[in-house]
């Protein structure tokens, strides 16, 4: 079994005396419904599953429901053996979004108190704008994602000794042996190839075999495309869904890396307003990363961006490289010269830095050129800017020395991420290996405590 960091928190919250209901969201096969199933059966005496897709394939038993008394009713007519009290029963509310009365009728059901409740959906952020009545106050929405590096290494054997040893390190900006760096690399190439969605992740550990990965992350991508139609045909919209994701990887080759609205249907002076819809699907649905443009970084940084100008990374860099090269798994693994693998890099980053609580932004200046990405620095009130290089010119990087030479952003220090061993302060510039970003948290974790009593 898989260890994710998101089973902490289940088993936390389930343990707790709220009466608020954790409705956790995320893209399709990211591990959602498995996590809370093996939390909720550990922690309850009754556990009760109710996926609301299967049942508006089956009787469609609860798909009209609106009261509580009538859900009651439809509950006890399914699993009223197994129904008792709060206290040993936990009702598991799958594919809520599915059936998106349910997201209202949470309010009720918590301030009934009768069982706990925990809910899961895919396509949750669209859902939770379609609904007129969303229960604020009632629910805790967590998003969750695809494995990030940390819960790699442990599926490949490094145990949680080994993650401090490296967490340490981190903090106290030490290099790794060359032995330990060639094997963290080691694994964090095949992060590249297998990516996080646990399917692909429990195929590669049991065979070893990409052939094999890559079917499962072909057909997770055709899941994907099957969510797009059936949403276009439910909101009775022609939409371009499938060709602005198809776009995603050859849209990272271009120098600007972002997708050009005139070039989705080849329509010059086409404009990104027009696509509004489509680019709110892909990043609410969780199959897109949104990486915003700011030409003026002040923090926090969501005041100062622009809502026309993004970039968009797939949510899982498996399924990126899986497009890029097939079954060819050299151009990762040995560094094909040949080969430019920045983006598939600034793809793995920006995966990392999401799930880890980031929200994610770039400077884009058309005089002082681009970096890959801003996050805000809470502990110095000011944004901290990270680039990512692939080869071994990662000393060079004029944009971000340009951006940290303007006195009114009052930047503090830059970062850049490579594949180099070293890990070392020059200047205002850390420079430290790219498989250091699995540390770098939205929580200002390593701000002194004291700081935080008042």
């Amino acid at each position: 079994m898989l260890y994710r960091k998101i089973t902490s928190y289940l088993e936390d919250y389930l343990r707790s005396d709220t009466d608020k209901i954790l409705v956790l969201g995320g893209a399709r096969q990211i591990g959602k419904s498995f996590s809370i199933r093996e939390a909720g059966k550990r922690l309850f005496k009754n556990f009760i599953e109710i996926n609301f897709v299967e049942d508006d394939a089956g009787e469609q038993l609860f798909r009209n429901i609106h009261r509580k008394e009538d859900f009651y009713l439809t509950l006890s007519m399914v699993a009223g053996g197994k129904l008792s009290d709060r206290h040993d029963t936990l009702v598991f509310l799958d594919e809520i979004q599915h059936y998106p009365q349910y997201l209202t009728l949470l309010k009720f059901l918590r301030e009934d108190g009768r069982y706990r409740y925990v809910a899961s959906g895919s396509l949750l952020g669209i859902t939770l704008q379609d609904t007129t009545s969303i229960p604020v106050g009632s629910i805790i929405i967590k998003e969750m994602f695809p494995l990030d590096f940390e819960e790699f290494l442990i599926a490949n054997g490094f145990d949680t000794t080994a993650v401090d040893a490296l967490r340490v390190a981190y903090e106290n900006r030490q290099s790794l042996t060359e032995e330990h760096h060639n094997r963290m690399m080691n694994l964090f190439r095949r992060y590249l190839l297998v990516g996080g969605m646990p399917e692909a992740v429990n195929t590669y550990l049991s065979t070893h075999n990409i052939v094999r990965v890559r079917e499962i992350q072909n057909g997770i991508r055709s899941l994907y495309a099957d969510d797009a139609a059936k949403y276009e045909k439910e909101h009775g919209k022609k939409l371009l869904l499938r060709r602005i994701y198809e776009m995603i990887p050859s849209q990272m080759e271009n120098k600007k890396k972002r997708i050009i609205a005139q070039e989705i249907q080849g329509r010059k002076g086409d404009r990104f307003v027009r696509y509004g819809a489509e680019f709110e699907y892909l990043v609410s649905s969780g199959i897109a990363l949104a990486v915003h443009a700011i030409s003026n970084p002040h923090f926090p940084l969501s005041e100062s961006l622009q809502k026309n100008l993004l970039k968009l990374y797939m949510n899982d860099v498996g399924l990126l490289t899986g497009l890029l090269y097939h079954n060819n798994i050299r151009p990762v693994l040995e560094d094909v010269h040949s080969i430019n693998l920045g983006s598939v890099y600034e793809s793995a980053v920006a995966q990392e830095l999401r799930a880890h609580g980031h929200k994610l932004f770039y400077y884009d200046n058309r005089k002082l050129g681009e970096v890959d990405y801003l996050i805000d620095d809470y502990k110095n009130l000011s944004a901290l800017p990270l680039e990512v290089k692939s080869g071994k010119d990662y000393t060079i990087h004029s944009a971000l020395d340009n951006l940290l030479k303007n006195p009114d952003y009052n930047i503090q220090s830059g970062i850049v991420v490579s594949n180099n061993r070293t890990c070392r302060q020059e200047g205002n510039i850390l420079y430290m290996p790219v498989y250091c970003v699995m540390f770098m948290t939205a929580d200002a974790s390593n701000t002194d405590e004291e700081e935080y009593i008042f």
